[in-house]
């Protein structure tokens, strides 16, 4: 699969619709901390997003600890961030809100 490395103003675009997402200082990837009530909402959340993550064949780096999951989406085929990013993003911000009140 091809990928396409976005520039700033499409990563820009993006992130202005995706709320508590950061951009890295180097602008190759993007970050958020996703908190939950409990470890199993969190590993909840993990699991569908694991799922969604095989669908579209782009894998997060990520890190649990209790009821905090840490994400870290880029691209590393192209250097930088695609549309798959924010694809996975929008997939973890839809999971993230059936845990989150």
């Amino acid at each position: 699969m091809k990928y396409e490395k976005l520039d700033r103003a499409a990563i820009d675009e993006n992130l202005a619709e995706l709320s508590g997402w950061a951009l890295a200082a180097d602008g190759l990837s993007i970050s958020k901390t996703f908190k939950f009530c409990s470890f199993v909402e969190a590993f909840g959340f993990m699991t569908e997003a694991a799922l969604a993550a095989e669908k579209f064949n782009h894998h997060p780096e990520w890190f649990n600890v209790y009821s905090r999951v840490e994400v870290k989406l880029t691209t590393h085929d192209v250097g930088g961030l695609t549309d798959h990013d924010i694809k996975m993003a929008k997939a973890m911000e839809k999971a993230a809100a059936r845990r989150i009140d």
